[in-house]
């Protein structure tokens, strides 16, 4: 049963890790965390629906074509939202990216009331049966997503120029510029990746899980919780916290009580925060100015 529980754990664990490796993408570019990513991700989903749905696209296309509208919908909000108030306090991002999210899952109720719409099937895969141990085609098709899009990054921030970039500006704004970095270009482009990203998660999300606008609401929280227990910036942290809170999750349901499972994304975040506020991988980022 553990090794079942296990397994479960960790295919619902991948699908927390995406969200958390997408708020730690755009985090670890612009140090903003995006308190309305969860609207994001639904709002990735949505886009998907109407163009398979009403649009009759086939859904591989319609799903590359949801990840460039909303890596599009990224730079047109740092752009048009999150450059205007740099000059303020640092608190008016989160209210700003809040009310983002709020604005799209009301826009959301208002097309669709508060309904649970099916997605049409994807994983075609037949399950695979170890013993007793049964492996879902889903499961195994989220996990080997997650594992590209982690090898790439890692490739991506310590193997190229680009990463250097990223940890210049992470650093210092200020002294990326003075060696020549478009910042506003560069938060444009990751604000886009990041919101890219969380739109491939509720594309993978909502044929399993069933589509309504309260999707990212449910959720964020959990990539929230991934993150910090990984630690905030941490690329592969963001994945380890998100396969352990699944496995958290379907072990305390299991062995403890199944109301556990709604609340340990929570429990986790206050123990982090407790004993160990960087997280497993997080550190103390030295500003140069």
């Amino acid at each position: 049963m553990f090794l079942q529980l296990t397994i479960s754990g960790l295919a619902q664990g991948a699908i927390y890790a995406l969200i958390a490796l997408s708020l730690s993408v755009v985090y670890r570019a612009t140090t903003i965390v995006n308190f309305g990513h969860g609207d994001f991700v639904m709002a990735g989903a949505f886009v998907v629906y109407v163009l398979v749905i009403y649009l009759g696209m086939a859904y591989v296309p319609a799903a590359l074509l949801g990840v460039a509208i909303l890596f599009v919908v990224g730079v047109g909000i740092s752009r048009g939202f999150i450059d205007p108030i740099k000059a303020g306090p640092h608190i008016g991002f989160a209210m700003m990216s809040i009310s983002l999210g709020y604005v799209l899952r009301g826009g959301a109720r208002t097309l669709w009331g508060r309904e649970v719409l099916p997605m049409p099937p994807v994983f075609d895969m037949a399950p695979i049966f170890l013993g007793d141990l049964v492996v879902t085609g889903d499961a195994l098709f989220i996990c080997a997503i997650v594992a590209v899009l982690l090898a790439g990054f890692f490739l991506i921030f310590y193997r190229t120029s680009i990463g250097v970039v990223i940890q210049a500006v992470y650093q210092s704004e200020r002294g990326a510029t003075l060696i020549g970095v478009n910042v506003r270009a560069f938060h444009e482009v990751m604000w886009g990746v990041g919101l890219a990203m969380g739109a491939m998660a509720g594309i993978l999300i909502a044929p399993i899980s069933l589509l309504h606008p309260d999707l990212g609401a449910t959720f964020l929280i959990r990539g929230f919780a991934a993150m910090t227990l990984g630690g905030f910036g941490s690329l592969g942290g963001a994945v380890l916290g998100g396969l352990l809170l699944g496995v958290a999750e379907q072990c305390l349901g299991a062995y403890v009580n199944t109301a556990l499972i709604d609340i340990t994304a929570y429990l986790v975040i206050v123990l982090v925060l407790v004993i160990r506020p960087a997280g497993l991988f997080g550190k103390t980022v030295t500003v140069r100015m």
